[in-house]
């Protein structure tokens, strides 16, 4: 039977290869039902395989520069900070080209040259554009509630809808002013590039919807000028009440076109 000494003894060794040899760190995981925020780099890599390219943002809204994802790894990653490109995936379901962007966040505590990237936003965009009710049977990993009191809001180009309950670790992934003082929640963003009537369906097209994380008290106590709330429009109570006007109509807005 072991003396006191020895189990002591035995502890101590214990500790220290505990210090010495750390237990592997768990992996990142993702903070919501999407599946993919929060999600590395690597982990993402893993469950979806490689890109097909890379993109980096350019000083315009919302103009990109298109990168194979063999060209970037050898040379253009090398150029700028490597959260600057969001990997680039294109699928064809239903008849319709997907293209998902993926872009990143990292730990300004890391400043290791190779830390890792965690997913922050999802930004998927739709050829030719889909109608609302279409959506959920495109994107997998959207499922809007269909309660009819969800948080949904809206303005003339875009529908925001919030899912499910605040993430802590969420955080992590915001750059917002004072983000501790604030819940961050899973929200989906869909956008209309040629605008949504005032008495919009589900038959109302978008173009493109983001997945990302946004506070529904920011919404409501500093954003309340710019979002109106409006009943769930996945929700059984939203169809029985809304009917089709011909008269709201949007006009055709010009689009640019840009070079990619």
């Amino acid at each position: 039977m072991p003396t006191r000494r020895s189990r002591y003894r035995l502890a101590w060794v214990l500790l220290l290869g505990t210090l010495l040899c750390p237990p592997q760190s768990l992996s990142a995981t993702p903070y919501f039902e999407d599946g993919f925020l929060g999600l590395t780099q690597k982990e993402l890599h893993e469950r979806l395989g490689m890109p097909q390219a890379v993109r980096d943002r350019k000083s315009a809204l919302r103009v990109f520069t298109y990168y194979p994802i063999t060209d970037w790894q050898k040379y253009f990653s090398k150029l700028v900070s490597p959260e600057n490109g969001e990997d680039v995936y294109t699928f064809t379901r239903n008849g319709i080209d997907i293209r998902y962007s993926f872009a990143y966040a990292v730990d300004p505590n890391d400043t290791s040259d190779t830390r890792p990237l965690y997913v922050r936003l999802v930004d998927i965009e739709f050829t030719p554009p889909v109608p609302i009710a279409q959506v959920p049977s495109l994107v997998p990993e959207f499922s809007p509630s269909r309660d009819s009191h969800a948080p949904a809001f809206r303005s003339n180009i875009w529908i925001l809808l919030f899912k499910g309950s605040p993430s802590d670790a969420a955080r992590f992934l915001i750059k917002e002013k004072g983000k501790e003082q604030l819940d961050w929640t899973l929200t989906y963003q869909l956008f209309s590039l040629q605008g949504l009537p005032d008495r919009f369906t589900t038959l109302a097209t978008i173009d493109r919807m983001e997945i990302s994380t946004q506070s529904l008290q920011l919404v409501t106590q500093r954003q309340r000028h710019t979002h109106e709330a409006i009943v769930n429009p996945y929700s059984p109570e939203f169809a029985e009440r809304v009917i089709p006007s011909p008269a709201a109509q949007p006009k055709k807005i010009p689009v640019p076109q840009y070079a990619e």
